[in-house]
This record gives structure tokens, C-alpha cells and sequence, in this order.
């Protein structure tokens, strides 16, 4: 790949930030920063087959990401059977371009393999509470990150499919998920149909802070994004228009509340108790 142009990396960080840092020399990293500033979700892939070496090697990278104290509590799960990737999509209704997608990962956190640790060697397992969860849950969200980053640096689009946890518990039996061992999310992948587009981020002075957390200016900063936003990225559709009034300025935070007024996965406590978690 060609070293990318600064400026296109300042473009990308202003289309993604209306407050974005001047972008500075990345010397030899430069592609992979300006990947990283335009990346944006892909439903929609070429009918173009991967080289056969990519798929492992991009496992391999992800799973060269941080993990908590080393204990590798990630697992990936590559659907290469099509008729798999059929029944996955049949999980996740609404989404119907996850049938067409030419792969997809899945992304689980694993606490069984510490726990075998600990049987094998006689050793009582001393942390069976919340924590336990939480730690493989951090390996399962870092491991997708860097698969995302790995792929979309070899021109590969990239979409999370958080729904498998949706029907987490049907998606445990299709891939014969033991106990401790839980679908973090799917994750679609391929040579892109086009270009993605870049979606705004809440400004930085929202979300990065120094020294303390803080809110000044909350509602302010958030009214400003919504604006810029709905300019830029206007909603196709209104959510639940069966319960709320058509909105003439729909914005984020309204998609958002309207999103999060119903209940999703409340069933998820009950199943993550049912794989022999803890959550005290």
C-alpha cells in the first residue's frame, strides 16, 4: 500500500471530529492511521474470495492484542461453512445482510480454560465471582478491536454483530459453546461493495478527559453534535414511530433514547448465570 497523504488523515479525523486534532507526521504507520481515521461499517461485500492465508493470519493478529495478566481469555470462531453462516443469520432477524456476508467471526470470551488450569493441577479456582466475567469480557472486546483494525488495514470491511447475543443461548448450542465459554459478538467481513462511510463521533472534549472526569457543558456539546450530525448523517427512518411522534429534527441522542426505551437482552443475566458464572 501507499504511504497516505497528512492531509487526507486531516480530513478524515475532521469528517469523524468537529474539534479533530491536527493530524501529525506518521511516518511509516501512516496507512494504518488513515484506516483507522476512516473506517466505518460494511454490510454490503464484493463476491470476491479471500486469499486463504488471510483469515488465520488476521486471527493471529487479533490475537496479539492486550490480554488481562495473560490469560488469553479469547476464542475466535471462524463460520466457513455456509450453511453455519445461514443459521447464524437466521438468529439475528432484521438483519438480512448478514446472510450475504462471505465470512463471519465470532468473537467469545473463554474463562473455561483457567478453570481447567485449576482442575488439572489440583489447585482450588479462587475467583469465581464477577470478575471472572468481566476479565474474559475485556479479552473478547480488545481481541475485536484488533481484528477489525488487522483486516481493515488489508482493505477488508468490517461489520459487529452484537445481536448474537441476542439469542445467545441459541448461538452457544449452534457452535457447541461449553459452559464458561459465551459469544462476545459476531463480526461480518470481506472485500467492501464500497466505500465506507465515515460516522461522527461525539466531540473530544465529551469523551477524553485529563486528570478527572467531568461534564461541563454537557447538554451544550451533545445539542451541537446533534445538529452537526443530523446535517451530515440524517436518519433514514425514525425508531418506533408506533410510540413516539415524528420528530422534525431527529438527532442521535433522540435515536438513541428512542433505542434504549425498550427493554434488549434482558434475559442476558440468566443465561451468563446458566453457563456457571458468578455475578457477585
Amino acid at each position: 500500500m501507499s504511504k497516505a497523504d497528512q492531509s487526507d488523515l486531516s480530513r478524515a479525523l475532521a469528517a469523524r471530529f468537529n474539534d479533530a486534532p491536527s493530524a501529525f507526521e506518521g511516518g511509516s504507520q501512516s496507512d494504518l492511521l488513515l484506516s483507522m481515521a476512516t473506517r466505518g461499517s460494511c454490510r454490503a461485500f464484493k463476491d470476491k474470495t479471500m486469499p486463504p492465508d488471510w483469515i488465520k493470519t488476521i486471527c493471529a493478529l487479533a490475537l496479539s492484542a492486550p490480554t488481562k495478566s495473560d490469560l488469553q481469555q479469547c476464542d475466535i470462531i471462524m463460520l466457513k461453512s455456509a450453511e453455519t453462516r445461514r443459521r447464524l443469520a437466521a438468529l439475528v432477524p432484521g438483519q438480512t445482510w448478514v446472510a450475504d456476508a462471505p465470512m463471519i467471526a465470532i468473537i467469545c470470551g473463554n474463562n473455561r480454560r483457567q478453570r481447567l488450569l485449576h482442575e488439572w493441577r489440583g489447585v482450588p479456582f479462587a475467583n469465581d465471582h464477577l470478575d471472572a466475567l468481566f476479565n474474559s469480557v475485556g479479552d473478547a472486546a480488545i481481541t475485536l478491536g484488533a481484528f477489525v483494525t488487522a483486516a481493515e488495514a488489508l482493505g477488508l470491511g468490517c461489520c459487529p454483530i452484537s445481536a448474537v447475543r441476542n439469542e445467545a443461548a441459541a448461538v452457544s448450542e449452534l457452535l457447541d459453546l461449553p459452559d464458561h465459554v459465551f459469544p462476545f459478538a459476531g463480526l461480518a467481513f470481506g472485500f467492501p461493495a464500497a466505500a465506507p462511510k465515515i460516522s461522527q463521533r461525539l466531540p473530544l472534549e465529551v469523551t477524553c478527559h485529563v486528570d478527572r472526569y467531568h461534564e461541563a457543558n454537557l447538554s451544550g456539546a451533545i445539542t451541537q453534535y446533534d445538529a452537526a450530525r443530523a446535517k451530515s448523517q440524517p436518519y433514514e427512518k425514525q425508531r418506533y414511530p408506533e410510540d413516539f411522534a415524528d420528530s422534525q429534527a431527529y438527532s442521535w441522542s433522540e435515536d438513541k433514547v428512542r433505542q434504549y426505551s425498550k427493554a434488549e437482552r434482558a434475559y442476558f443475566g440468566r443465561y451468563i448465570r446458566a453457563r456457571g458464572f458468578k455475578l457477585d
